[in-house]
């Protein structure tokens, strides 16, 4: 018997999307609510909930100040609205095509259109979508379009738009179509039936055609898994619809010769191949026996009768074959194509006479008098055993990156296809993995199915130990004063963090520059090389505090080696006062213009003459040493106005 698996069963994108979002809220701020059920399986909701997404019953239940996560199905208009209003913070995992009905159908309204919508009425994405129109129609199937209609004749003059429910059955929603096209005199149909649940149905379709008992995964109060029970049940005579591997039974396959497999929208990949596997064992169970691992190998090669592994000698090498002698009655050979993975490897450059050689017997046939070998196909089990060491004894491999698939990157690891998900890739969210291909990665082994041939492997998991190593090696020997080479990770208007090699430090504001600055933008941006130095660091609390400044330059002694009284000095205005004017005479210096040295007139304030960041030109009248103060005078350079000349005496 053989198990037949459907290629699109379990989570779609929507589902996919919503789950990653509340796990990703919940790790950044603390913990998140959820509203009803995120989606429907219970497992991933038990999931959530230990990583803590809290599960509140009604909108009551969520207090001013948390966060939620709206469901995949979509939420009330009306509901999000008094959350928003009581404060509390939403975000979205409404499948993005849930979000498109919902603008259809409010577009509708604004048009002076009537919605319709066909699907189920109870459904949380069906109420979802009423809510943003204000009197739509919903319709489980033809039969209740047919009946509206037939009600009252002059419904036929109104202006519908027709949508559908992303799990709609295509054949319900068709023919509810088909009869509104026909009777209405102006409707506008908009096929709204999610893609991924088209092909899920499809499959379907076909597994249970060809099946002699089908089983569909799923939550029960799961639609699109209850409309794929159905869609089996008319192709197929035995249907089973399970939430779990612990509800198959032996007793289900019996006289079966093909059994088929799929499951809904909500479930996860761990279950469906819990589900898969279970299936294998129940199949074995039901037929009586156990397959051997030698019959395990046979179905892995086709070509292989006996599955015997033989060593032996080479006693010729040819251009096109191997002899051996394998201490038995048959001569035995190995074809140069069953020698190497190599095409264009030649017998005489893999093997020499006398060498030892061990491979498998893929045929023998004894009239004749001859065994049939394959070096290539033994060393293609060796990979796949140390593939399989690899993950119990976590070995770092090195590989390839050969291509961009589905939702990560493949890697060629000793001739082994690695799929590597982008979660797992080191590479940040959302970022083209196609500039890894042809790069040589490291990465482990974390899961192995050599009967499917299907290996997962983890990139991040050695770049996060290489980076724990990193910091680790920080913080083992950092010291005040100490020099580094960082990279500026990020900025805030209080400063920037540096990345010293896998520790960051937060350079303050303050000590980016000796001259005054308002932002760090002004010195540097994202992704600078900066030359640091340690000011402090608190180990328990894991926090650096970095300088860039050099603190062998004294800008004091710079100012008195460069200036003296009398001396005019180009200053730039840092900040202004209500009596007077600070300016920067070298940087990380200062001096004051007080106000009545601003100019050669009376002024209310110093913003009358001058703006912060003007340069201007300014004689030094003062320098005390002691507290380390100068004054400044611009009215000294000015021309003195001319004086008035005064009246003659009258006579």
């Amino acid at each position: 018997m053989r198990v037949l698996l459907a290629k699109s069963a379990g989570f779609c994108y929507g589902v996919e999307r919503a789950v990653e979002l509340a796990k990703k809220t919940a790790a950044e701020r603390g913990g998140c609510v959820m509203l009803g059920d995120l989606i429907h399986n219970a497992q991933v909701i038990a999931e959530l909930e230990a990583l803590g997404v809290r599960r509140a019953e009604s909108p009551a239940d969520i207090r001013s100040g948390e966060t939620v996560v709206l469901r995949s199905h979509g939420e009330r208009r009306d509901v999000v609205e008094e959350l928003e209003s009581r404060g509390v913070r939403c975000v979205s995992a409404a499948c993005p095509n849930v979000l498109r009905i919902q603008k259809l159908a409010a577009q509708a309204e604004r048009e002076g259109r009537r919605a319709a919508i066909i699907g189920e009425p109870h459904h949380p994405e069906i109420r979802a979508v009423a809510s943003y129109c204000a009197d739509p129609l919903i319709f489980g199937g033809p039969e209740e379009a047919a009946a509206w209609l037939a009600e009252d004749p002059s419904r036929r003059e109104i202006p519908i738009t027709v949508t559908a429910q992303t799990t709609c059955i295509r054949e319900l929603f068709e023919t509810s179509v088909k009869i509104l096209k026909k009777q209405c005199t102006n409707v506008k149909i908009f096929d709204t039936i999610c893609n991924a649940t088209h092909r899920r149905q499809s499959e379907a379709a076909e597994i249970a055609a060809q099946a002699d008992a089908m089983v569909v995964v799923g939550d029960r109060r799961s639609a699109n898994t209850k409309h794929l029970t159905e869609i089996c049940n008319e192709r197929c005579p035995r249907v089973l619809q399970i939430e779990r591997a612990d509800e198959l039974s032996p007793d289900f396959f019996n006289g079966c010769s093909v059994a088929g497999l799929t499951a809904g929208a909500s479930t996860p990949a761990g279950i469906i191949k819990e589900v898969y596997a279970t299936m294998s064992e129940e199949i074995k169970t039901a037929e009586n026996g156990e397959e051997s691992f030698e019959e395990l190998l046979n179905q892995s090669f086709k070509t292989l009768n006996t599955g015997e592994k033989v060593t032996g000698i080479v006693t010729a090498v040819g251009p096109t074959e191997v002899q051996v002698d394998v201490g038995a009655k048959q001569a035995a050979y190995i074809k140069a194509s069953e020698l190497s993975d190599d095409p264009n490897a030649k017998p005489e450059d893999i093997v020499k006479v006398g060498d030892e050689i061990e491979a498998y017997i893929v045929r023998v046939n004894d009239v004749e008098g001859y065994a049939e070998l394959s070096k290539k196909r033994l060393d293609t089990v060796k990979v796949w055993e140390n593939i399989e060491q690899a993950v119990e004894d976590k070995t770092i491999m090195e590989g390839v990156v050969t291509e961009v698939n589905k939702g990560g990157i493949v890697v060629s690891v000793k001739g082994v296809r690695v799929f590597v998900p982008a979660s797992q890739s080191g590479m940040p969210r959302g970022a083209d993995l196609s500039t890894m291909v042809k790069s040589k990665v490291q990465l482990r082994i974390t899961e192995v199915n050599r009967a499917r041939r299907r290996v997962v492997g983890s990139i991040r998991s050695v770049t996060d130990e290489a980076r724990k190593a990193a910091q680790d090696e920080i913080w083992n020997n950092i010291e005040v004063g100490k020099h580094y080479t960082g990279t500026v990770k990020s900025m805030t208007a209080y400063g920037v963090f540096v990345d010293i090699g896998g520790v960051d430090g937060m350079v303050h504001i303050s000590e980016l520059s000796w001259s005054r600055i308002k932002t760090p933008s002004e010195v540097c941006k994202v992704g600078d090389t900066l030359e640091v130095y340690v000011i402090s660091y608190d180990p328990e609390k894991r926090k650096i505090s970095l300088g860039v400044k050099d603190r062998s330059i004294n800008p004091w002694d710079v100012f008195m080696s460069k200036y003296h009284v009398g001396d005019v000095a180009k200053v730039r205005i840092v900040k202004l006062m209500t009596f007077g004017a600070f300016a920067e005479v070298v940087p990380g210096v200062d001096g004051l213009i007080h106000i009545s040295q601003i100019a050669d007139r009376r002024i209310e304030k110093p913003s009358d003459v001058l703006s912060e960041g003007q340069e201007v030109d300014a004689e030094i009248i003062a320098v005390d040493e002691e507290k380390k103060k100068i004054s400044l005078s611009i009215r000294a350079l000015l021309t003195p106005a001319a004086e008035e000349e005064a009246p003659a005496d009258a006579e």
